[in-house]
């Protein structure tokens, strides 16, 4: 019965190891600097047409922040955006474009089980995190910055 087993193990980590992808970091190193230059660049458009515009750039960023809120809420809508992910990796977490992601698939997701118990409970179970994380590091931050200023 051992030798069985011990056969089994062998053919099973074989297995394994042949269905495992195999990454190549360099690779995805790249992956991911091509998809967040392009998101960054494509924010960087944005800024520069609203500022041809008239808009004033303070307006024009925030502006910016918002159509690119919306556009990969759209994306993840339409299953493109998971999709941009898979192919670049970290490179699609640029701040506020990944945020908005995190926080519109689980609600696409979760629409099935109702408003409340569905999109409410779940809406923030990806983001939830960093916006705890981010909260208390602010916090915590803001609190040693004001005895810095009380000691200088």
């Amino acid at each position: 019965m051992g030798n069985n087993e011990a056969k089994r193990n062998e053919y099973y980590n074989k297995y394994v190891e042949n269905v495992t992808p195999k990454n190549n970091c360099l690779a995805n190193c790249c992956k991911a600097f091509i998809t967040g230059g392009a998101i960054c660049a494509i924010g960087q458009l944005l800024i520069n047409l609203y500022m041809m515009t008239g808009m004033a750039k303070d307006d024009a960023v925030l502006w910016e922040t918002v159509t690119l809120v919306g556009i990969s809420v759209i994306l993840t809508g339409f299953n493109i955006y998971p999709q941009i992910t898979a192919w670049g990796g970290a490179g699609s977490l640029v701040p506020i474009t990944g945020f908005a992601n995190s926080v519109a698939a689980p609600a696409i997701e979760y629409k099935a089980e109702g408003e409340v118990f569905g999109i409410g409970c779940k809406i923030f179970t990806i983001s939830g995190p960093v916006i705890l994380y981010g909260v208390m590091t602010s916090f915590g931050l803001g609190i040693l910055y004001y005895i810095q200023q009380l000691l200088w």
